[in-house]
């Protein structure tokens, strides 16, 4: 049985999600968020035994923390809790679905391709080291509209961009660039909503010379407002620089629900 979650939940579930990566899983960190939000649901065979949660945007559904326990994988349950979460958007009227899978995570691409998703994009998640720098020609004016870049970054979760959240942002200064035309390097950012003293950075790089300037002025502006992580996603592979490291890459996975 699929069922919503509630906090009796917890203690279960964080018993089978401790090892899900080598690095053990983030869900403890986002399980409190996640359930006063909404849409977290459990799969129940006398005890959780598997875990998803969804978020309903605009324009698509957004599928993350699909787990399930490892004595009852390969039956199917992830899956079935896939295509809960399917019907629900259908009920609602959003006909996209879309969900971030590791590129070296075999196993969740084969249920994504199975269920019916296909590899829209590819993106690298790089960490960058607040730092006190000098950085030069960085604007905050507006530079984009609507269809310039269809998503952004938003706690790990790829938000459509309309211009109501571009005048939003702009007004905001959360809209950095550098340069222009062909060599312009463009950021947005956005405070994590699940993680303390987290800055995540949507990325769209230009030239060297203005991608350095942009993380210059990104370390300074780390340093400055006191965060400790910055985390860039970008569909770029940027160049080797100073306290900017490579973590991991995923495939940004997409489904058109009929």
């Amino acid at each position: 049985m699929i069922r919503k979650a509630n906090p009796s939940d917890k203690q279960g579930v964080m018993k089978f999600c401790e090892n899900t990566f080598s690095w053990g899983d983030y869900i403890k960190d986002v399980w409190d968020y996640w359930l006063s939000e909404g849409n977290l649901h459990v799969f129940e065979k006398n005890k959780p035994v598997g875990i998803s949660h969804a978020v309903f945007l605009k324009n698509h559904v957004w599928i993350e923390g699909i787990r399930v326990a490892p004595e009852f994988r390969r039956q199917g349950l992830a899956s079935r809790l896939i295509e809960n979460i399917e019907s629900l958007a259908v009920r609602k009227n959003i006909c996209i679905s879309l969900m971030l899978i590791d590129t070296q995570n075999s196993p969740s691409l084969y249920l994504a391709q199975k269920s019916g998703y296909i590899v829209s994009q590819t993106w690298n998640f790089y960490s960058l080291l607040p730092k006190k720098k000098k950085s030069e020609n960085i604007s905050f004016e507006k530079i984009i509209k609507e269809n310039d870049f269809p998503h952004y970054v938003k706690s790990w979760r790829w938000i459509s961009l309309d211009d109501e959240t571009i005048t939003v942002m702009e007004s905001e200064n959360r809209i950095i660039h550098s340069g222009y035309g062909a060599d312009k390097t463009m950021a947005i950012l956005e405070d994590s909503e699940h993680f303390k003293k987290t800055l995540i950075v949507t990325l769209f790089a230009g030239s060297k010379n203005t991608l350095k300037n942009i993380i210059s002025f990104l370390q300074n502006y780390g340093f400055e407002k006191n965060y400790e992580r910055l985390q860039i996603l970008t569909k770029e592979e940027l160049p080797k620089l100073d306290n900017l490291d490579c973590k991991i890459s995923f495939h940004l996975m997409r489904k058109l629900l009929s």
